[in-house]
């Protein structure tokens, strides 16, 4: 006769702990990373045509990075995270208003900028809003990091700010801001892939 190990209601839930904290990893890997590729895109922007060497060698490490994170964080030997994430009640819920506000702040910060005649406005204003989402967003993940992601994204677009206030061109501030918003994202991605 062989015996089955038995499994209690806690060891269910531990497991079910586990995986979503898996998944939640993988998740925010695959995220930070693809948006730190499209911010390394804009800012590769400003550095010249598209088909000069500048931007070129910027798209390409970019994609080379980002897939990079996106095997670190997929890849099937990776260790468990340390620890698992505490999630507070209704976490989802609070992220979707979260996201959704961040997105209703986008489109105003770029209708304001357009119809200002402020064009130049645009990375800047989206790297606040941003860096500052991140800020509720590492409590509704229990991801510490979100912390320091949302300062230094915030912190880009005040340098930014005060770079268009000392009189840089758009296209200089946008390869600023863009190529800054791209490291703290993979940063952040890459610190999920591996620490978790």
């Amino acid at each position: 006769m062989t015996s089955t190990p038995f499994t209690t209601q806690a060891d269910s839930d531990d497991a079910e702990c586990l995986a979503l904290t898996r998944s939640l990893r993988r998740r925010g890997t695959l995220v930070l990373s693809v948006f730190a590729l499209v911010w390394a895109f804009a800012g590769a922007s400003g550095t010249g045509s598209a088909t000069d060497a500048v931007p070129v060698a910027i798209e390409v490490a970019a994609a080379l990075l980002t897939a990079a994170a996106l095997c670190a964080g997929y890849r099937r030997n990776a260790a468990p995270s340390p620890r698992t994430v505490s999630l507070p009640r209704n976490w989802a819920r609070g992220v979707g208003i979260v996201n959704g506000v961040e997105l209703v702040a986008v489109f105003a910060v770029i209708a304001v900028s357009n119809a200002t005649g402020h064009p130049a406005f645009i990375p800047v204003g989206i790297a606040l809003v941003v860096g500052l989402h991140f800020f509720p967003l590492s409590r509704l993940y229990d991801q510490w990091q979100y912390r320091w992601t949302a300062g230094l994204m915030t912190v880009v677009g005040v340098v930014g700010l005060a770079l268009l206030a000392a009189g840089l061109s758009g296209e200089s501030v946008r390869a600023v801001v863009g190529v800054g918003c791209a490291v703290v994202l993979w940063a952040s991605a890459y610190h999920l892939a591996v620490r978790g």
